[in-house]
Protein backbone atom coordinates (compact mmCIF):
# COMPACT_ATOMS: atom_id res chain seq x y z
CA UNK A 1 0.00 0.00 0.00
CA UNK A 2 2.12 3.41 -0.85
CA UNK A 3 2.31 5.61 1.90
CA UNK A 4 2.36 9.39 2.04
CA UNK A 5 6.00 10.05 2.61
CA UNK A 6 9.27 8.31 1.73
CA UNK A 7 11.41 5.93 3.89
CA UNK A 8 14.27 7.32 5.87
CA UNK A 9 17.47 7.77 4.33
CA UNK A 10 21.01 7.59 5.84
CA UNK A 11 22.26 10.99 6.71
CA UNK A 12 24.85 12.20 4.44
CA UNK A 13 27.64 14.73 4.29
CA UNK A 14 26.28 18.24 4.34
CA UNK A 15 27.55 21.88 4.60
CA UNK A 16 25.61 22.29 7.67
CA UNK A 17 26.22 25.92 9.14
CA UNK A 18 23.44 25.16 12.24
CA UNK A 19 21.67 21.95 13.55
CA UNK A 20 19.83 22.67 16.71
CA UNK A 21 15.97 22.37 17.92
CA UNK A 22 13.32 24.96 18.01
CA UNK A 23 10.71 25.69 20.54
CA UNK A 24 6.88 25.26 18.81
CA UNK A 25 3.48 25.33 20.42
CA UNK A 26 4.14 21.35 19.24
CA UNK A 27 7.31 20.65 21.12
CA UNK A 28 10.90 20.75 19.25
CA UNK A 29 11.40 21.10 15.94
CA UNK A 30 14.70 20.23 14.34
CA UNK A 31 16.09 22.46 11.54
CA UNK A 32 19.76 21.78 9.47
CA UNK A 33 20.16 24.57 8.02
CA UNK A 34 23.19 25.22 5.19
CA UNK A 35 24.71 27.77 4.01
CA UNK A 36 26.35 29.09 0.35
CA UNK A 37 29.67 30.72 -0.27
CA UNK A 38 29.18 34.65 -0.31
CA UNK A 39 25.59 36.81 0.33
CA UNK A 40 22.61 34.46 -0.10
CA UNK A 41 19.67 35.08 -2.90
CA UNK A 42 17.09 33.81 -0.60
CA UNK A 43 16.10 31.31 1.86
CA UNK A 44 14.74 28.03 1.29
CA UNK A 45 12.67 26.56 3.78
CA UNK A 46 12.12 22.42 3.17
CA UNK A 47 9.54 20.22 5.15
CA UNK A 48 9.64 16.35 4.81
CA UNK A 49 6.70 14.03 3.67
CA UNK A 50 4.30 12.23 6.53
CA UNK A 51 6.62 9.13 7.86
CA UNK A 52 10.50 10.13 6.22
CA UNK A 53 12.64 12.69 7.35
CA UNK A 54 14.72 15.61 5.65
CA UNK A 55 17.71 13.23 4.41
CA UNK A 56 14.77 11.93 1.59
CA UNK A 57 17.01 11.73 -1.70
CA UNK A 58 14.87 14.37 -3.51
CA UNK A 59 15.48 16.73 -0.50
CA UNK A 60 19.53 16.21 0.02
CA UNK A 61 19.90 17.04 -4.12
CA UNK A 62 17.93 19.89 -3.84
CA UNK A 63 19.72 21.44 -0.66
CA UNK A 64 22.63 20.85 -2.42
CA UNK A 65 22.15 21.95 -5.90
CA UNK A 66 19.86 25.04 -3.83
CA UNK A 67 23.01 26.45 -1.71
CA UNK A 68 25.40 25.70 -4.57
CA UNK A 69 22.89 28.48 -6.52
CA UNK A 70 23.51 30.45 -3.83
CA UNK A 71 20.40 30.34 -1.42
CA UNK A 72 20.75 29.35 2.25
CA UNK A 73 18.29 26.25 2.69
CA UNK A 74 17.09 24.82 6.24
CA UNK A 75 15.12 21.32 6.40
CA UNK A 76 12.85 21.18 9.15
CA UNK A 77 11.84 18.02 11.05
CA UNK A 78 8.68 18.42 12.41
CA UNK A 79 7.93 18.30 16.22
CA UNK A 80 6.14 14.40 16.44
CA UNK A 81 9.18 13.13 14.15
CA UNK A 82 11.71 14.54 16.87
CA UNK A 83 9.54 12.98 19.05
CA UNK A 84 10.15 9.57 17.55
CA UNK A 85 6.90 8.78 16.27
CA UNK A 86 5.89 7.90 12.68
CA UNK A 87 2.50 8.69 12.50
CA UNK A 88 1.51 12.13 11.52
CA UNK A 89 0.38 15.01 13.70
CA UNK A 90 -2.80 16.96 12.42
CA UNK A 91 -2.67 19.08 10.10
CA UNK A 92 -2.94 22.11 12.15
CA UNK A 93 -0.33 20.88 14.39
CA UNK A 94 1.68 20.36 11.73
CA UNK A 95 0.80 23.78 10.05
CA UNK A 96 1.77 25.60 13.58
CA UNK A 97 4.84 24.28 14.20
CA UNK A 98 5.77 25.24 10.73
CA UNK A 99 4.90 29.01 11.24
CA UNK A 100 6.80 29.12 14.32
CA UNK A 101 10.00 27.55 13.48
CA UNK A 102 9.58 30.16 9.97
CA UNK A 103 9.07 33.37 12.10
CA UNK A 104 12.97 32.01 13.68
CA UNK A 105 14.05 31.32 10.58
CA UNK A 106 13.50 34.45 8.93
CA UNK A 107 14.62 36.76 11.79
CA UNK A 108 17.91 34.46 11.15
CA UNK A 109 18.50 34.93 7.91
CA UNK A 110 16.64 39.01 6.84
CA UNK A 111 16.53 40.64 3.66
CA UNK A 112 16.25 37.84 1.53
CA UNK A 113 13.04 36.66 0.28
CA UNK A 114 11.85 33.24 1.49
CA UNK A 115 10.86 30.72 -0.22
CA UNK A 116 9.15 27.62 1.04
CA UNK A 117 8.58 24.05 0.29
CA UNK A 118 9.08 20.43 0.48
CA UNK A 119 8.21 17.11 -0.17
CA UNK A 120 4.15 15.33 0.24
CA UNK A 121 3.17 16.70 3.54
CA UNK A 122 5.64 19.30 3.80
CA UNK A 123 4.44 20.39 0.42
CA UNK A 124 1.17 20.68 1.72
CA UNK A 125 2.28 22.43 4.68
CA UNK A 126 4.10 25.12 2.87
CA UNK A 127 1.15 25.91 0.05
CA UNK A 128 -1.18 26.41 3.45
CA UNK A 129 1.01 28.60 5.20
CA UNK A 130 2.88 30.39 2.46
CA UNK A 131 1.08 33.48 2.43
CA UNK A 132 0.66 34.08 6.17
CA UNK A 133 4.67 33.38 6.39
CA UNK A 134 5.31 35.85 4.12
CA UNK A 135 6.84 33.81 1.15
CA UNK A 136 7.44 34.66 -2.45
CA UNK A 137 7.29 31.37 -3.36
CA UNK A 138 6.41 27.41 -3.03
CA UNK A 139 8.79 24.30 -4.34
CA UNK A 140 6.26 21.13 -4.20
CA UNK A 141 7.80 18.15 -4.38
CA UNK A 142 5.32 15.18 -4.65
CA UNK A 143 2.39 16.91 -3.89
CA UNK A 144 -0.06 14.54 -2.83
CA UNK A 145 -3.16 15.52 -4.84
CA UNK A 146 -5.37 12.85 -3.60
CA UNK A 147 -5.11 9.53 -1.45
CA UNK A 148 -4.64 5.97 -3.64
CA UNK A 149 -7.81 5.01 -5.20
CA UNK A 150 -9.68 8.41 -4.06
CA UNK A 151 -9.12 10.62 -6.95
CA UNK A 152 -12.78 12.34 -5.43
CA UNK A 153 -10.92 13.21 -2.32
CA UNK A 154 -8.78 16.62 -4.12
CA UNK A 155 -6.16 18.70 -2.89
CA UNK A 156 -5.63 21.24 -5.47
CA UNK A 157 -7.20 23.88 -4.08
CA UNK A 158 -4.42 24.24 -1.34
CA UNK A 159 -1.72 24.89 -4.57
CA UNK A 160 -4.04 28.10 -5.36
CA UNK A 161 -1.78 30.19 -2.59
CA UNK A 162 -1.44 33.14 -5.04
CA UNK A 163 2.10 32.55 -5.15
CA UNK A 164 5.26 31.44 -7.97
CA UNK A 165 4.29 27.65 -7.12
CA UNK A 166 6.63 25.28 -8.89
CA UNK A 167 5.28 21.13 -8.69
CA UNK A 168 7.91 18.24 -9.38
CA UNK A 169 5.73 14.77 -9.51
CA UNK A 170 6.44 11.48 -10.94
CA UNK A 171 4.00 10.20 -13.79
CA UNK A 172 3.80 7.03 -11.54
CA UNK A 173 2.79 8.55 -8.36
CA UNK A 174 -0.27 6.67 -6.98
CA UNK A 175 -1.22 10.08 -5.72
CA UNK A 176 -2.20 11.04 -8.92
CA UNK A 177 -0.28 14.46 -10.29
CA UNK A 178 -1.58 17.86 -10.10
CA UNK A 179 -2.69 20.17 -13.43
CA UNK A 180 -1.09 23.71 -13.89
CA UNK A 181 -2.54 26.08 -12.31
CA UNK A 182 -2.41 30.45 -12.31
CA UNK A 183 0.83 30.83 -11.18
CA UNK A 184 0.96 26.91 -10.79
CA UNK A 185 4.15 25.16 -13.13
CA UNK A 186 4.02 21.51 -12.98
CA UNK A 187 6.77 19.56 -14.17
CA UNK A 188 6.24 15.77 -14.31
CA UNK A 189 9.23 13.17 -14.12
CA UNK A 190 8.35 10.08 -16.66
CA UNK A 191 8.74 6.69 -14.55
CA UNK A 192 8.91 8.25 -11.14
CA UNK A 193 7.05 7.25 -8.52
CA UNK A 194 6.29 9.10 -5.23
CA UNK A 195 9.80 8.93 -3.62
CA UNK A 196 10.89 10.58 -6.59
CA UNK A 197 14.17 8.89 -5.85
CA UNK A 198 15.17 7.43 -9.64
CA UNK A 199 17.35 10.45 -10.37
CA UNK A 200 17.00 13.29 -7.18
CA UNK A 201 19.98 15.32 -9.14
CA UNK A 202 18.12 15.72 -12.25
CA UNK A 203 14.88 16.93 -9.87
CA UNK A 204 16.97 19.31 -7.89
CA UNK A 205 18.62 20.78 -11.29
CA UNK A 206 14.80 21.54 -12.88
CA UNK A 207 14.16 23.49 -9.45
CA UNK A 208 16.72 25.64 -9.76
CA UNK A 209 16.38 26.29 -13.09
CA UNK A 210 12.74 27.41 -11.82
CA UNK A 211 14.90 29.47 -8.91
CA UNK A 212 17.02 31.09 -11.72
CA UNK A 213 13.73 32.06 -14.34
CA UNK A 214 12.24 33.70 -10.64
CA UNK A 215 15.59 35.84 -9.93
CA UNK A 216 16.24 33.63 -6.75
CA UNK A 217 19.64 32.29 -7.63
CA UNK A 218 23.00 34.05 -7.42
CA UNK A 219 23.69 33.46 -11.30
Amino acid sequence: MPQDDELPTPRGPARVDQDDELPTPRGPARVDTDVPTGAPSALLVLGHGAGGDVDAPDLRALRDAAVGAGLVVARVTQPYRVAGRRAPAPAGHLDEAWTAVLAVLRQRHPGVPLLVGGRSSGARVACRTAPAVGAAGVVALAFPLHPPSSPERSRAAELATGLPTLVVNGDRDPFGVPEPGPGVSVVTRPGERHDLRKDPAGTAALVCDWLHSQAWTQT
